[in-house]
């Protein structure tokens, strides 16, 4: 079903080889679009890219402190209330919105 090919990479200019392998590992994925750079310039651009993958641990989410709208409890809440719409605790917007 699928036969080596000869592909120009977009970047650098020279030809590389989509072979079989690679072209049922696209398949398996269901990638339709041939890659268009070669792998040395892929793991170049991968690498200024920072792997791919954002390097870390993610940054803790600020969390503010309300009170909910229906019950009267403290909450808090992953974005800053600004005061012209209620805002819910857990439990209560899990009761009015599911």
């Amino acid at each position: 079903m699928f036969v080596d090919k000869t592909l120009t990479c977009r970047d650098c200019g020279s030809e590389f080889v989509f072979t079989v392998s690679e072209q049922e590992f696209f398949a398996e994925k269901g990638f339709t679009n041939e890659p268009g750079r070669c792998p040395d310039c892929r793991a170049a651009r991968k690498q200024r890219n920072g792997g791919g993958f954002r390097q870390g641990p993610r940054p803790r989410r600020e969390l503010h402190v309300t009170t909910c709208a229906a019950c009267g409890t403290v909450a808090q809440v992953p974005f800053k209330p600004s005061g012209d719409r209620p805002v819910y605790c857990r439990d209560c917007f899990a009761k009015n919105h599911y």
